[in-house]
């Protein structure tokens, strides 16, 4: 065998190497990536869990958190003092009825309390608008702390 003949045969080693080391580094990068995410959502989902224990509500599960909202909030963070979101509020603060059995409650004030600090950790710019559009509800202290 010539060594031409065997340097032709190598060279489809070496391109194979060379791909597969390009797609190394490519899953490297978006693996770094994912996981700067990973820390970032773990952060803010340990602040929330924080701010949320020392409001007085049970320290809830930050794994579940950081995958729910994210680094960015998710839905919550989505247009929170829209009329979507406020309709829907509204059908969470009423009596549980259905059709035209259905009434507004005095709510407890707790309920909105919490969206607020999910929204002050996450997208802080939406608090105020949220704030102006929640002052209108009639809310009350209407169940015990544990």
């Amino acid at each position: 065998m010539s060594r031409t003949m065997m340097a032709s045969q190598h060279r489809w080693i070496y391109i194979g190497s060379i791909v597969l080391l390009v797609a190394m580094v490519v899953i490297g990068l978006l693996t770094y990536t994912q996981q700067k995410q990973t820390n970032e959502a773990a952060r803010k989902a340990g602040q929330l869990a924080d701010e949320l224990t020392a409001q007085g509500y049970p320290h809830p599960d930050e794994g579940q958190i950081a995958r729910t909202l994210g680094t960015d909030g998710g839905a919550v963070c989505e247009n929170p003092s829209g009329a979507l979101k406020t309709a829907l509020q509204k059908v969470n603060m009423s009596n549980g009825a259905a059709g035209p059995g259905q009434r507004p409650i005095i709510s407890n004030a707790r309920t909105v309390e919490a969206e607020a600090i999910v929204l002050n950790v996450y997208c802080p710019e939406e608090l105020v608008e949220f704030n102006q559009k929640v002052d209108d509800y009639k809310t009350a202290k209407t169940v015990e702390n544990p």
